[in-house]
């Protein structure tokens, strides 16, 4: 729109302000810029397009997690993003607990480590799932033993190799663990002024649920802070995106090792018989010789079959399919 005024809106102001319909101050006052205060001491390094870009990095991270977690805790996993906040390092390290679990990870070939930290109740929880327990944290809070340390540490193991994946799109990362603490005092990786970037994912192992906090100090992303917009993100996932994708992607299903087990049948003996069992040996089971048996993928039902021989080999002759309706 153009500042200039025409003859007719200058009459119309002019009038305005002899009848007293239009205040002189009010106008003035429409014009001053707002000032923002700016603090020295807190500069901001992290604009709302890198923590965005971060959110999605960890979004990726967290459907990892969630994936990779059951297998050593055989309970359903649920992790999901919660936030994302700018803050200084002693902010973040003042908030610590002690103890903590903190694991100090290595990001080469970026400049500096970054710190995972895991919140104790949802430790204890992993501890007791891993331990034959059924996944309880503790009422209150104690000390890590030295075995449970080494048990966590396996823990933070697998979750520093799933970064990699995640952060392809930016930069190829070898992360690895550094080292495991416990006390808050000793994780100083930066300067308590120098500013980080914390993502925060909320994790719930069965009825257990509590947060995850991923500290990312500028030092260590400096160098690819341009590659941590959403622009650049998507351009980059469109170009690994060719027309042989999904024939890719089935190559790679298709090599997936499945287990594969025939079952011809099932008995019930007690402890004492099955200690004495001897070569040659017979065991009455539930089924006939002319019935067919059930042979599952994983843990699926899903193919019925007679028994023989291939060769010098056991083998099974498939007769149906069973499908997932039936």
């Amino acid at each position: 729109m153009s500042d200039i005024l025409s003859q007719s809106e200058i009459d119309n102001l002019l009038k305005q302000l002899s009848d007293g319909d239009l205040d002189v101050d009010q106008i003035q006052g429409e014009d001053e810029k707002q000032v923002k205060n700016y603090d020295f001491s807190r500069p901001t390094k992290f604009s709302k397009e890198h923590l965005r870009t971060l959110e999605i990095i960890f979004e990726h991270y967290s459907r990892l997690v969630s994936t990779n977690l059951p297998v050593y805790l055989r309970k359903n996993v649920q992790v999901s993003v919660a936030s994302s906040e700018t803050v200084t390092f002693s902010e973040f390290s003042n908030a610590l607990s002690n103890p903590s679990v903190l694991g100090i990870i290595n990001f080469a070939p970026l400049n500096g480590n970054i710190i995972i930290e895991i919140a104790t109740n949802l430790c204890y929880a992993m501890l007791d799932r891993m331990l034959g327990g059924s996944g309880q944290p503790l009422e209150k809070s104690r000390e890590f033993s030295d075995i449970e340390l080494t048990i966590l540490q396996k823990l933070l193991v697998m979750f520093t190799q799933l970064l990699r994946e995640p952060w392809k799109n930016v930069v190829d990362i070898s992360p690895v663990l550094s080292r495991l603490e416990t006390n808050p005092q000793f994780a100083q990786v930066i300067a308590p002024s120098d500013m980080i970037a914390i993502v925060t994912l909320n994790m719930k192992i069965g009825d257990v649920e509590g947060m995850l906090n991923i500290c990312l100090p500028f030092f260590t992303l400096e160098d690819v802070m341009d590659k941590l917009n959403t622009k650049y993100w998507f351009s980059t996932m469109q170009e690994n995106h060719d027309e042989h994708y999904e024939e890719y992607i089935e190559s790679m299903i298709r090599r997936v090792d499945v287990p594969i087990k025939a079952v011809l049948g099932k008995s019930t003996i007690s402890v004492s018989d099955f200690l004495n069992l001897q070569v040659g040996d017979c065991i009455r089971l539930d089924s006939r010789v002319d019935t067919d048996m059930e042979v599952y993928v994983g843990n699926i039902k899903k193919f019925t079959a007679l028994p023989g021989t291939e060769k010098d080999s056991y083998a099974v002759q498939i007769t149906s399919v069973i499908r997932e309706e039936e």
